[in-house]
């Protein structure tokens, strides 16, 4: 690399420390040299080993500094010094609790300092005395190891002898004297090209960073060489704002089906259940409607039903279609609960219920956020997005479903599903649709599918017409394309991980 073209897209801050790097070995060293701040010397050394000119790394060190009471300490003494200052010659114990000043605590480790010491000597006659020592004379006239091994913290560990590692360990059985501090420090080495640059004799000084008022004045900007600017060095990325990757993938997913001809339905959290089970020939005894499945809405307690209730009572009860129904009474005030939409397929049964003869055939769908009871986990949510549907035709058959199904999941990058048979009390005949997961060695559900009863047709729309319907989970989806393994980090909100994101299908 030519060493002039570096010269020239030197930034002040380099052109001050470069001078510096033969001879200093730490940001410490080159601070001293020169004058600058420790960001701005950071800051430099970053951008010169994105030059290479030097290499960066960095180091923790493990330092011992001095904590609340031993700051006390170097201010008052420690508690084994005031001690010693109240025994004179010798002194009853409560005395010398009492003249000390120091609390119980402190008294007793002062105490057994002292006599590990031996700078007292206790004894026990009418009442427990403390007799003073020569050892404990000569401690009062001279400085203690642990005062001036506190006041000449803060140290590293790895630079104390072996008298202060044996007095730290010490220390550090009492409350507070010392304490431990993690800190990082910044090293760099020079490269070969680094030391071909500080080796050369090429100027770095007089370049002009940035073209001002009074050198076009002067025109002191002649025969002067300005600041090249470096397009090739490393700058943090940036992000530039963008909608949530679910936001994203809920605009995709509409013109997927608008694209096959489907007309978008929308509609609100909160409605009966009615509308969001009854209609749909769920029984009113199901396990889904108990309050572990279901949100239900305290206030208001009831909603209104529609005058095609009486028909989807008699469908219930059995009568309707050839069908005995689920048996027992249906009754009104459990259809009349409100409660926050368990699926969105509540907007498929209220399409079918205001579709005129005319109208058919009819091609709906519809992206929702629904509420379910669950226990959260790496695939349960208990608020998510589904999206349904249904096609309304005389000639719809199953083969239909599976190339909807097919055709949507190919754009949606799912190549290889599986469709697995199950029973849901709307749809028959009904399936899962299924893919593998590759961390969790598990197959994870997307969602279900079929065609509705004549149960559920015939008391909405008047007549039995084949009713093709589908719901399916969009968080799950996702994981694929995003490579999440559990569905909890779609809504983590990690600042991070939101803006490392790709676009949706792009």
């Amino acid at each position: 690399m030519d060493l002039r073209s570096i010269v020239k897209k030197l930034h002040p801050l380099e052109r001050s420390v470069v001078p510096t790097l033969g001879e200093c070995k730490t940001v410490e060293e080159i601070q001293e040299k020169t004058n600058l701040q420790e960001i701005e010397v950071i800051r430099a050394l970053q951008w010169l080993g994105n030059k290479k000119i030097v290499e960066l790394d960095s180091a923790e060190d493990e330092v011992i500094d001095v904590d609340i009471n031993g700051k006390a300490a170097l201010k008052d003494g420690l508690p084994e010094k005031k001690l010693l200052a109240v025994l004179k010659s010798s002194i009853v114990l409560d005395q010398a609790v009492q003249k000390s000043g120091l609390s119980r605590e402190e008294f007793n480790i002062a105490l057994g300092v002292l006599k590990r010491k031996a700078a007292l000597f206790i004894t026990k006659e009418k009442d427990i005395v403390l007799k003073l020592m020569p050892a404990g004379k000569a401690m009062l006239k001279q400085a203690l190891p642990e005062e001036e091994f506190l006041a000449n913290l803060p140290k590293k560990i790895e630079d104390l002898d072996k008298d202060e590692k044996n007095l730290l360990k010490d220390l550090k059985k009492r409350k507070n004297l010392v304490k431990t501090i993690t800190t990082k420090r910044k090293t760099f080495v020079l490269t070969d090209l680094g030391k071909e640059l500080i080796e050369s004799d090429l100027e770095v000084e007089g370049i002009i960073d940035s073209l001002t008022s009074q050198i076009l004045k002067e025109k002191s900007w002649k025969n002067k060489t300005f600041r090249e600017y470096d397009v090739t060095i490393n700058v943090p990325k940036i992000y530039g704002g963008k909608r949530h990757i679910v936001s994203q993938a809920i605009e995709y997913i509409k013109k997927i089906w608008i694209e096959m001809g489907f007309e978008e339905q929308s509609g609100g959290f909160v409605q009966t259940s009615f509308w969001d089970l009854d209609a749909l020939f769920v029984p009113q005894d199901h396990p889904a409607r108990a309050m572990q499945d279901t949100f239900y809405i305290k206030d208001p307690a009831m909603g209104k039903l529609p005058a095609l209730a009486k028909k989807v009572k008699s469908s219930h009860e059995g009568g309707v279609a050839g069908s005995t129904g689920w048996g027992g009474n249906w009754s009104e005030e459990v259809a009349k609960k409100n409660l926050l939409i368990t699926h969105d397929t509540y907007l498929s049964a209220k399409v079918l219920a205001n579709l005129k003869p005319e109208d058919i055939p009819k091609k709906t769908f519809q992206v929702m956020k629904v509420f379910r009871n669950e226990v959260l986990d790496w695939k349960h949510l208990f608020e998510f997005y589904q999206i349904g549907g249904i096609v309304v035709d005389e000639d719809a058959n199953f083969r239909n479903l599976l190339g909807y199904l097919k055709q949507f999941f190919r754009k949606m990058g799912y190549k290889d599903v599986r469709l697995r048979p199950a029973h849901f009390p709307y749809t028959e005949p009904s399936c899962e649709i299924e893919v593998f997961h590759p961390i969790k060695k598990q197959w994870v559900e997307l969602g279900g599918s079929g065609i509705f009863r004549p149960e559920l047709v015939k008391p909405l729309l008047g007549k039995d017409v084949p009713v093709l319907a589908w719901g399916l989970g969009l968080e799950r989806i996702l994981t694929d394309y995003y490579e999440i393994n559990d569905l909890r980090e779609i809504y983590a909100n990690d600042i991070k991980q939101l803006k490392e994101w790709k676009t949706f299908m792009k």
